[in-house]
């Protein structure tokens, strides 16, 4: 059962004896099936989003599982790009919205036209967050290389594990690394992450204590001072 933030239902589910059936045809669709006029692929994802929300067969995790069924459609088409946006994030700030895209369409003889449009915007603000948030990351990888570029100190030319270590201890000093967290960071080897942090700790980039049996790594308070200090 669907309901807003009043607790009003908004819809109600097809009858248990129905859903065998309705899913059948909804995997038909879903793999291609059961239509004989070309859909856009992104408009396919959608109508399965609200296809099995409003199907609700499960009786927890159906709007969890929509969306992935939604990502699935659009990775399944090489539409890559789905892999790295979140829609959830954005429904749940207006959920409001979401709940009538649903009432308009139940509404008006289920006219799909309303969850697309929304879903539609849905998508473009999903990757319109994402663009600004490379577009953030690309200019603190640029400030972290702008910062190695001042530092004389530094006799080498750091890797983009190294930088983007190196850019997350400018931002949280005093942080501590371990070659195991190094490692599974970047899903490299033990003796990669190990170079890595050895070749950070010989920059003075990193400074190096035992904790235990362990090494570990932490990022000076001065980094940042470091950096551009003169030599």
């Amino acid at each position: 059962m669907l309901e807003d933030e009043t607790g009003t239902i908004l819809h109600v589910p097809p009858k248990a004896g129905e859903l065998p059936e309705r899913l059948k045809r909804m995997c038909e669709f879903a793999n291609g099936g059961a239509t004989k006029v070309f859909i856009p692929p992104a408009v396919r994802a959608i109508i399965l989003h609200f296809w099995l929300a409003y199907d609700h067969p499960f009786v927890d995790g159906n709007g969890r599982t929509a969306r992935a069924l939604f990502y699935w459609a659009m990775a399944r088409q090489g539409f890559w790009l789905c892999e790295y946006i979140s829609i959830s994030r954005i429904i749940k700030k207006a959920r409001a919205s979401y709940s009538r895209a649903f009432l308009y369409t139940e509404t008006d003889d289920n006219d799909l036209t309303y969850f697309i449009l929304y879903q539609a915007r849905v998508l473009l603000q999903a990757i319109h967050d994402l663009q600004e948030y490379l577009k953030r990351k690309a200019a603190e990888v640029r400030e972290a290389e702008e910062l190695v570029s001042q530092a004389r100190a530094l006799r080498q030319d750091l890797n983009p594990r190294q930088l983007a270590l190196l850019n997350h201890a400018l931002k949280n000093p005093a942080t501590r690394y371990t070659i195991e967290s190094h490692q599974r960071s970047h899903g490299v080897s033990y003796e990669t992450a190990r170079s890595d942090l050895l070749n950070l700790r010989d920059a003075r980039i990193l400074t190096q204590k035992k904790s235990g049996r362990a090494f570990v790594f932490d990022a000076p308070q001065d980094l940042r001072a470091r950096l551009t200090k003169p030599a």
